[in-house]
């Protein structure tokens, strides 16, 4: 049965499914034209220009900490047998000036962070992008309309091309990308592990150049400590983390700076000849296949660098670019030199040249500067790997954790407490284990540069299938960027025995557990979809579904778009009775940053109104939490209730045949002339007008916003009033009155939660592979992580879980 102008379509019996009733638009953005939809998010991301330098600010402490430390290690790296010929200094410095030139300042600066998902960053923001254009998801449930979304933005002028259409009819390269989303995701966890240890044991290293009594286990001590109290900070969130760091890291990068200037006027001036890329020709020549190795010193003075991507959701591009071009960038090149300077003079300070190159009445205060910005140095892919876990776990490809929202203001900013302690048992672990920063460094090598190549990766593919630029400036990109990281992956695997085995492990075991999850989640999905129950076969059933349809709502949670679960079969084949009015709920992460909270709900009927059964789809964005909606429910009940209003105006707008033709525009105008033609309150009396808190904002296209989830809808009128609500008796609204009653009484009788509470097995027949996977692997994880109730936030009073064993 249609109803309106065919963006409404009601499931009947023969019918199938419709079109999803969307109330996602107001009539202040009414629907239009593309253009205006981008137009209009941009506007709403302008930030003034104090904001922006606030951010900027702000950013020093959570985003360049780990890349503002390099200073600290990076020739001890490349150099650890010393320095035999005084020249490879000036070689071994232009590779350093080039490869922070090449890789965070044009390639992160000026190109992958245009590339951000509405604001987002890291690699799963790319991945969300390409999903988006080229059709595809990590759990196939997409439906035509969240392509509607303000967020969901694709530019559809541009015909899909060969790659696009490619990458869409195949399965294998899908899963293939993603398996390349997943390694890189991985070596970000473990640049968290990593990056602590290395940071805070070079910085504490120096307090053996002051007293030579103290040894090594004196250091590592010192540094197990330090590592202790920073993740222990972690939960007080990123912004109160952050303006505590900034002002102390401003002045590590004015400090380091300073230092720089001065030795190179004090040491050697003649440094400056490390911006002549000839002298990395004759760097190679001289040292052949040693200049090789050094590589893997050398590309620690990018690390931190994916964390300037990944970090982006805390932040802006403009505030992260201002930072890095204006202050991170300078500061980090006279560092270098000065260092270089110094070891012109002096080659046998290699082994510690960085506090050998402090002046002595500045040793003891850079020291403690030094301890500092090494702890804030974590701090940065810390707060990446927070990020990243969060849109792993939205996205279906990471076990459920407890995720906590640190800051009001701005949503990126999270804390996770089982990675945060996950991630300081296996730093604390490496810090003890190794007690040498060469070693840490080659693991670190590994894990830098290998999420770097991923990023490229997926930037080139962006290229080509979401800028539409030519084939051939993908290429390029590819051919530029990746060739360069591709010659320091040589380098750097080639010291897996010396320590570079440690990523390697750790990226296996963390990519192993999220593909894992992935693939049971979309198995779990796949038997739902296979045997769910079609419309037809409830509506079948009449009016009462052959049921003693007891007073309540019933929220009925399934991952299924469409159709009826097979839990709600199960259900009510053990017992024959359900609630007045049944809701189908499903919660849905769609490949996008966020979706706006008057977007988000989905509302569509099954059958006609005396069945009383809802759709309704809640969707959300990889940033947003289900759990942060306190007030869930209310904000369902309003959207039903808005449905049925919306309903009964279009059944009395006229000839519906003719509305399916109109515009969104004429539309648009179309059903305000009707609401104001229509009584001041066409469905409801004054009684429950005065306390309902529904009034009507926007009609553009079916939409509505929903009114501030403080106002209860039902909060003032009293439950008898509610039952006896007197309503007009036209015979167009009559049954729109009579599923508005049913609606309240149900509420009023209250709300149950019905989830089911399965055991995925693989079937008999499946291969001995597939039953350790999904039996044994897939059923730990989700006996571990925390329970679907917990992330969904089910009040357990109402809940009532239904028990089914699904073969997969």
């Amino acid at each position: 049965m249609a109803a309106g102008n065919g963006d409404l379509e009601v499931e009947g019996h023969g019918h199938g499914e419709g079109k999803m009733w969307n109330m996602d638009q107001t009539l202040d953005q009414p629907l239009g034209l593309e253009a205006e939809r981008v137009s209009s998010m941009r506007v709403q991301k302008v930030l003034p220009a104090v904001m922006v330098l606030r951010l900027a600010f702000q950013s020093l402490g959570v985003v360049y900490g780990d890349l503002g430390t390099s200073p600290l290690y990076v020739f001890r790296s490349t150099f650890p047998q010393g320095i035999t010929n005084q020249k490879d200094v000036i070689g071994a410095l232009s590779l350093i000036i080039y490869t922070i030139s090449l890789i965070p300042l044009l390639k992160y600066m000026f190109i992958v962070l245009r590339a951000n998902d509405n604001g987002e960053g890291g690699t799963f923001a790319l991945y969300s992008l390409l999903c988006r254009h080229c059709s595809i998801s990590s759990l196939p449930n997409r439906h035509p309309t969240d392509e509607e979304l303000s967020t969901f933005v694709v530019n559809r002028h541009h015909p899909k091309t060969d790659m696009q259409k490619k990458l869409e009819g195949s399965p294998i390269l899908q899963r293939l990308l993603l398996v390349l989303v997943l390694i890189g995701t991985s070596m970000v966890i473990g640049d968290g592990i990593l990056t602590p240890a290395i940071s805070v044991l070079s910085a504490v290293s120096g307090i053996k150049e002051a007293s030579s009594s103290l040894n090594d286990n004196v250091v590592t001590i010192i540094s197990l400590v330090i590592i202790i109290g920073l993740f222990s900070m972690q939960r007080f969130g990123t912004a109160r983390v952050g303006f505590v760091f900034a002002p102390i890291f401003l002045l590590w990068f004015i400090s380091i700076a300073l230092i720089g200037i001065y030795n190179i006027i004090q040491h050697d001036k003649g440094i400056f000849q490390a911006f002549s890329p000839l002298e990395i020709v004759y760097f190679f020549k001289r040292n052949k296949r040693a200049g090789w190795e050094h590589l893997g010193g050398v590309v620690l003075c990018i690390t931190g660098t994916e964390a300037l991507f990944a970090d982006l959701g805390h932040f802006t591009y403009g505030s992260i670019q201002i930072a890095f071009s204006g202050l991170v960038y300078p500061s980090l090149l006279l560092a270098y030199l000065g260092q270089g300077a110094v070891l012109l003079n002096h080659p046998e300070n290699a082994d510690d040249p960085f506090y050998k190159s402090i002046p002595v009445k500045l040793y003891w205060p850079m020291f403690a500067l030094a301890t500092v910005a090494a702890i804030i140095a974590s701090q940065a892919i810390i707060s990446a790997t927070f990020s990243i876990v969060k849109q792993s776990v939205a996205l279906g490809c990471f076990p459920r954790v407890k995720i906590v929202h640190t800051s009001d203001q701005f949503q990126g900013q999270i804390y996770i407490p089982e990675i945060n302690w996950i991630l300081m048992i296996l730093c604390l672990v490496i810090t003890a284990g190794f007690r040498d920063t060469r070693q840490i460094g080659n693991a670190y090598g590994i894990a830098v540069v290998a999420v770097m190549l991923v990023t490229t990766y997926l930037m080139t593919l962006v290229i080509i299938m979401v800028w539409h630029k030519p084939l051939v400036v993908g290429l390029i990109f590819l051919l530029v960027f990746g060739s360069v990281e591709s010659v320091y992956v040589s380098s750097v695997l080639f010291k897996v025995k010396q320590g570079g085995w440690v990523p390697l492990v750790i990226a296996g075991a963390l990519g192993s557990i999220m593909y894992v999850w992935n693939y049971g989640t979309l198995k779990r999905y796949q038997y739902e979809n296979q045997n769910k129950v079609s419309v037809g076969w409830v509506l079948g059933l009449g009016p009462s579904l052959g049921l003693v349809r007891v007073p309540g709502v019933g929220l009925v949670y399934t991952d299924l778009a469409h159709g009826v679960p097979p839990l709600f079969s199960h259900f009510i084949t053990h017992l024959p009775a359900i609630h007045s009015t049944v809701v189908f709920v499903c919660i849905k992460y769609l490949p996008v940053n966020t979706v706006p909270q008057e977007e988000r709900f989905l509302v569509r009927r099954i059958g006609t109104k005396a069945y009383s059964m809802y759709r309704c789809a809640a969707r959300y964005g990889y940033r947003d939490l289900h759990k942060r909606d306190e007030h869930f429910e209310q904000l369902l009940f309003q959207s039903l209730i808005r449905f049925n209003k919306f309903e009964a105006l279009r059944n009395s707008t006229g000839d519906n045949s003719l509305a399916a033709s109109w515009t969104p525009e004429e539309r648009s105008v179309s059903s305000v002339q009707a609401l104001e033609m229509a009584p001041q309150n066409p469905i409801m009396d004054d009684s429950m007008s005065q306390g309902d808190g529904l009034e009507i904002n926007s009609i553009a296209d079916s939409s509505i916003q929903l009114q501030s989830v403080s106002e209860d809808p039902f909060q003032e009128i009293p439950a008898t009033e509610r039952r006896g609500v007197h309503f007009p008796t036209s015979p167009i609204e009559e049954d729109t009155q009579d599923a508005l009653t049913c609606l309240m009484r149900g509420r009023d009788a209250g709300v149950t939660y019905i989830i089911g509470d399965t055991i995925v097995k693989a079937r008999r027949d499946a291969g001995f592979l597939k039953k350790l996977v999904i039996n044994h692997v897939y059923t730990f994880l989700r006996k571990t992580c925390r329970e679907n109730t917990v992330a969904l936030n089910i009040p357990h009073e109402s809940l009532l879980q239904v028990g089914m064993i699904y073969y997969v």
